[in-house]
């Protein structure tokens, strides 16, 4: 069998889908904004501002930066071939099904895990909400065990229910997700804007001072932990992780060619704006290293600077809304990666069946609902995000490459947007993601490393030989080639229901 045997453009466009096409350029870019603006603010900027002071700003400018390279090379994929899966369905057009799987395998740490991970930020948040209501939630059941030393907890119930309602709502129909998501993203948007307007008077540019303690990269004395700018710029990233799920709606979008780029471009480029301004005003108000005594509630600490505590309720609420539509959108990228690999033969045909009402993949979607909901409520999740970071960088550095090559090797395939420079485009997004997984700890690595490995073995036991080109190409030079070919072939790519 061939390793690296190819879906060709043709076929991957030709392939059927029962999904229902109802996303619009406003639709797609609440849906990013919704999967970006989020823990980045609410819970990140605390730890980022420790690790960078005031360049926090910077640090999220080359994260934004970064992912614009690599929002470039998503939009000329995404209109090349409008179809579900993101970076998957990409890669195995690019560079091959192993090359896919590997891909596929690794956004589950995106989406399935960030998922589970902000559903623990949701709950801290949901929880002092509650308690400024007069409502004492029960703490051993607002986290995970050992999640908060000296506090003893056991499992994050919130987190949990959360997840369960979500899953339920994606499960059915692609309208239902579409209205929730842009009435809370929309409502999230202008609390965030409130509490621009309200503490932007407060800001003392002495705060600033100095701008860049840290440096771009140092370590501070007897510390193994890197400082600066770019080590910041590697955790805030997390933040912008989301953005690559629009393309993952490419089957339920109307007009997919051109509204997926808008989409993914306007959603990143209005994140980014409020990030920077969000941390400069933070910064200003608070000065970085006082954040560490409210570092997981970042911006209800600068409220309290401020004596506003009126906004502080508002805020929480806001900062509800962002966790929800984050979990959302992660959750909704997830069932229709899961969806693609399915069609392809390569996960279960469990997970690509579609519901005859709905029209949306209920039971894959029900299943990493549930995974990410026990994840969320009983796994110490505190350093998973940045296991979640180096697996999205790697398929960013997949979809950059792949950009470059089919160019190379299919310049004359119809491109709804074409990325600008490349090949400059896509290797200085190769580079930005390889400076920021720089930035990460070597531990982060190692469990990449096992991640990796496990993939590899579901690969060879199941995937290899259940995969539907395989079984198509099998003995047909062209299919190996992944020209296509002919008619037949394309049928047999048909969805399994």
């Amino acid at each position: 069998m061939d390793l690296f045997r190819k879906k060709s453009v043709k076929d991957a466009i030709a392939e059927s889908t029962p999904l229902r096409r109802t996303m619009r350029t406003v639709d797609l870019t609440l849906l990013g904004i919704g999967a970006i603006i989020g823990t980045g603010i609410f819970v990140l900027t605390g730890k980022g501002a420790l690790t960078a002071g005031p360049a926090l700003s910077l640090a999220f400018l080359l994260a934004a930066i970064c992912c614009g390279f690599a929002g470039l090379c998503y939009a000329e994929f995404a209109s090349m071939v409008p179809v579900s899966g993101s970076a998957y369905s990409y890669s195995y057009i690019a560079f091959g099904e192993l090359i896919a799987f590997v891909i596929g395998w690794d956004l589950i740490l995106e989406y399935a895990l960030q998922a589970a991970t902000v559903s623990a930020g949701w709950s801290g948040y949901f929880v002092k909400l509650l308690e400024g209501f007069g409502i004492n939630f029960p703490v051993e059941l607002t986290a995970a065990y050992g999640t908060t030393p000296g506090v003893t907890t056991y499992f994050n119930l919130p987190g949990f229910i959360i997840v369960l309602v979500i899953t339920w709502i994606l499960s059915i129909g692609i309208n239902q997700t579409k209205k929730t998501n842009d009435i809370m993203v929309i409502v999230k948007i202008a609390i965030i804007l409130l509490f621009i307007v309200c503490v932007v008077w407060y800001v003392k540019p002495s705060n600033w001072k100095p701008f860049s303690p840290y440096g771009w990269y140092s370590f501070k004395a007897g510390s193994t932990t890197p400082m600066g700018i770019i080590p910041a710029a590697s955790i805030v990233f997390f933040s912008f992780i989301g953005f690559d799920a629009v393309s993952s709606s490419a089957e339920e979008t109307i007009e997919p060619n051109k509204t997926l780029p808008r989409g993914i471009l306007w959603s990143l480029g209005i994140s980014t704006v409020l990030y920077i301004v969000m941390t400069l005003i933070m910064t200003g108000v608070v000065p970085f290293k006082e954040f560490a005594n409210f570092i997981n509630a970042p911006v209800a600490g600068v409220i309290e600077k401020t004596g506003m505590n009126w906004l502080a309720l508002i805020v929480d609420f806001g900062a509800i809304l962002g966790m929800t539509t984050v979990i959302l959108v992660q959750l909704y990228g997830q069932s229709r990666i899961s969806y693609a690999m399915s069609r392809d033969g390569l996960f279960p045909k469990f997970f690509g069946e579609v519901h005859p009402k709905f029209r949306t993949p209920w039971k894959g979607t029900w299943f990493f609902g549930l995974l990410t909901a026990v994840a969320g409520g009983f796994i110490n999740i505190n350093i998973l995000f940045e296991l979640v970071n180096i697996g999205t960088l790697s398929a960013f550095i997949i979809v950059s490459a792949g950009v470059i090559w089919m160019r190379h090797t299919q310049p004359e395939a119809h491109r709804g947007f074409r990325a600008p420079g490349v090949p400059v485009t896509p290797l200085i997004s190769i580079v930005f993601c390889f400076v920021l997984i720089a930035g990460l700890n070597w531990e982060t690595w190692v469990r990449f490393a096992v991640w990796f490995a496990l993939g590899l073995v579901v690969y060879f036991a199941y995937s290899r030989r259940h995969s539907k080109l395989g079984m198509v190409g099998s003995g047909d030079d062209s299919v190996q080639a992944g020209l296509g070919g002919s008619d037949s072939d394309a049928s047999e790519l048909k969805p399994v229901l």
